[in-house]
């Protein structure tokens, strides 16, 4: 059985209304929200049986390999399909119903609900079911509320799911120039979304249920771009891994068992700035999140790492600026997870800066990707690998094993920055 390969589409710019302070403001509202747990309109603990289940390395899948990294079946030519960087996240053109209506849905690792209308309004077909279960989910810097749905949902022409659960936003907020979103987390987080009903099936549950994919496991390949416009240059692969798009090893490690990370896709990790390993985050628990689009650390942490930089705080965007002579003598964030040491180059830690007039940024100024989570460690969330820090590094959501997986790529070295 193959693996599915999408290639990711483009979003407009227009996401960007507001600048880096929108952003910074957005980022840490969903922070909140991650660090709250709230049950109706968020996730439950996860039960023990779940949490620790599968806490065992699967096989790495080498470049080039017969097998892909999640230990499913052998990789055929992948069917693909265009997907697009907006500069702050990636989103995917998404057919819902027979025939089809297209939706641009962002792609979001850190919540589980699959709905549309935000913008474009739904249009049912003959295979819409209304359930009449009505559907809340708050974000912490947008929510939607509305009616569950059944449908077709069309992924690529390989990829086609039989009534999957898909909310019909009534009312959304925190969403312009976006029909909704494509929900790939842990299924847990959709308790108590939907009334009467405990839990819904994600896009992956289902494709794994319906014998579509092999392993229930996402992998996602983000590239770095200057590009202000829709560039097509990310990948999402359902079942498997494409090993095109990474060097060497994929290497895993379990889901935390700390909460609330153990919720999401949570990680332990250590991070270190410098060839001299200057502690800026002890070992600790967070999230990978491809809806969050800066570098979130802990307030205390964010501390430790703007002390090591030099840099200041911009009250125009809201970032960290650092001049030229400090950018010069930046040195690297190391990334210390499980066997495992990511390196984000000094290159990886700023905001492309073609891209600063999309900030409300000063031209040739030098902004940084790294933004205070808002409360200092000890939380159980301390930080967020977000949407900068993936462009650097091929990363594998493996639900079946219960882990997490990263192996750098072509551009983990770039200086397109």
């Amino acid at each position: 059985m193959p693996h599915h390969v999408i290639k990711a589409i483009p979003f407009s710019t227009r996401l960007l209304q507001g600048g880096a302070k929108h952003i910074v403001a957005a980022d840490k509202a969903r922070a909140r929200k991650f660090l709250s747990g709230v049950h109706p309109h968020g996730p439950l603990m996860r039960n023990k049986s779940h949490a620790h289940k599968h806490h065992h390395r699967a096989p790495h899948h080498a470049a080039g390999g017969a097998e892909d990294a999640t230990g499913g079946a052998e990789a055929a030519d992948p069917g693909s399909i265009d997907v697009t960087d907006a500069a702050v996240t990636y989103t995917m053109s998404v057919g819902v119903g027979s025939p089809a209506t297209q939706y641009t849905l962002l792609i979001d690792t850190g919540s589980s609900n699959t709905w549309v209308g935000a913008d474009q309004k739904y249009t049912a077909t003959s295979t819409s079911t209304d359930t009449r279960h009505t559907v809340n989910v708050s974000y912490g810097s947008g929510s939607f509320s509305g009616t569950e749905f059944t449908d077709e949902v069309t992924l690529a022409p390989g990829l086609v799911i039989q009534k999957q659960s898909i909310g019909v936003a009534s009312t959304a907020t925190g969403f312009n120039g976006v029909d909704g979103i494509l929900g790939i987390g842990p299924v847990d987080l959709t308790s108590g979304t939907v009334s009467s009903t405990s839990t819904v099936p994600t896009v992956t549950d289902n494709l794994f249920s319906q014998g579509t994919i092999p392993v229930e496991s996402i992998g996602i390949s983000y590239i770095p771009t200057t590009d202000a416009g829709d560039v097509v240059n990310g990948e999402l692969t359902f079942g498997g891994t494409d090993s095109t798009k990474f060097n060497g090893q994929i290497e895993f490690v379990p889901i935390t068992s700390t909460s609330p990370a153990s919720n999401y896709w949570g990680i332990d990790q250590t991070v270190t700035y410098g060839t001299d390993g200057s502690t800026i985050l002890s070992s600790t628990a967070g999230i990978v999140d491809t809806g969050t689009t800066l570098l979130m650390l802990a307030t205390d942490a964010f501390q430790a790492y703007q002390k090591a930089t030099g840099a200041t705080l911009d009250n125009t965007t809201g970032l960290l600026t650092i001049t030229e002579d400090q950018f010069d003598n930046l040195e690297s964030l190391f990334f210390q997870i499980g066997d495992q040491t990511l390196e984000l180059t000094a290159n990886a830690q700023i905001w492309p800066r073609a891209l600063n007039s999309t900030l409300g940024g000063q031209e040739g100024q030098i902004y940084l990707i790294t933004a205070d989570l808002g409360s200092n460690s000890g939380t159980g969330l301390d930080f967020i690998d977000g949407f900068g820090f993936l462009q650097r590094f091929y990363s594998v959501f493996d639900t079946t094993n219960n882990q997490v997986g990263f192996a750098t790529t072509d551009f983990t070295d770039a200086t397109t920055n």
